[in-house]
């Protein structure tokens, strides 16, 4: 395979040096010899010196805080190709998977962001999430490669700059934890299609198992995100759901007070999904709540 000048391959960090270059070193040994761009989210460990050092054919770029998921913007306007991937610090793609995710782009005109099959660890262990995207209730639509879908893992997704930035793409109050399902509304409200396609493949090894309190940040993110973008007695349920297990979870609590402070923010920033796709997530939530599948993802 020769290099394929199609796709750059966006990644954030933060405080993880070691586990980076790891990554960054399998990624430059891609056939495809994508354009790197990493964002360091504000480390203190000497990631930038050391990935200057190592690669120096990366990109790196600091924004001088922690942004969180929306640094994955600072890269997707940095980068100059047409096609975006991304990866975390823990992640990276299989050989082929980025001229494969390319050659799926540029045959299928209205898809914005595919969800790529996910492979645990060193072994390639499949993620459970994959059997969630492949029997998306969404179903197939001829004019996409896989089932629609309206979830994803961020560091398993290869998007079209263009549908991304047209998106907004990561929204800045929801951080980190369950980013995905609202770029995935925002995409559908623009028109784009988000889908599984299994055949392109992401491999992702975390270490050190779920972070503290992830669960409840992504509850929070939930809340915040039918705040945003969904009907009202849904946005009131979840943050009823959450006050009440916040009377005996402390980290409910804290989930509960950080969903507060933002709340102000996300009702400026309000805005309806259009009838269709709000139907579409209805359906999702009523036959297989993949929400909560992708946040639960046990890679995560």
């Amino acid at each position: 395979m020769t290099a394929d000048p199609r796709t750059t391959v966006v990644v954030i960090t933060h405080n993880r040096r070691e586990q980076l270059l790891s990554s960054l070193d399998r990624l430059a040994e891609l056939p495809e010899r994508p354009p790197l761009i990493v964002v360091d989210n504000a480390s203190t460990d000497g990631t930038a010196d050391a990935v200057a050092e190592r690669h120096p054919q990366a990109m790196v770029l600091a924004p001088g805080r922690n942004l969180g998921a929306p640094g994955r913007n600072l890269g997707v306007r940095a980068a100059r190709t047409p096609y975006v991937a991304f990866s975390d610090d823990d992640s990276w793609w299989q050989p082929g998977a980025l001229s494969r995710a390319a050659d799926l782009l540029d045959r299928h005109e209205r898809l914005g962001l595919l969800s790529a099959r996910i492979d645990v660890g060193l072994d390639g262990v499949p993620d459970p999430l994959n059997e969630v995207l492949a029997t998306s209730p969404l179903g197939c639509t001829a004019d996409l490669p896989g089932p629609q879908v309206l979830g994803f893992l961020a560091c398993a997704a290869v998007a079209r700059r263009d549908a991304f930035l047209q998106a907004g793409g990561y929204h800045p109050l929801l951080f980190l934890g369950g980013e995905e399902t609202l770029l995935a509304y925002d995409l559908a409200a623009h028109g784009w299609g988000v889908c599984h396609c299994p055949d392109v493949v992401a491999v992702h090894h975390p270490t050190g198992g779920v972070r503290a309190g992830r669960a409840a940040v992504q509850r929070r993110n939930a809340a915040l995100t039918a705040w945003l973008r969904r009907p009202l007695p849904l946005a009131l349920r979840h943050t009823r759901m959450l006050a009440a297990d916040a009377r005996h979870d402390p980290q409910a609590r804290e989930a509960l007070r950080d969903m507060l402070v933002r709340l102000p923010a996300a009702l400026r920033a309000r805005r309806r999904l259009p009838a269709a796709v709000e139907s579409a997530a209805c359906h999702v939530d009523l036959n297989s709540a993949m929400g909560s599948a992708v946040g639960a993802s046990a890679t995560t």
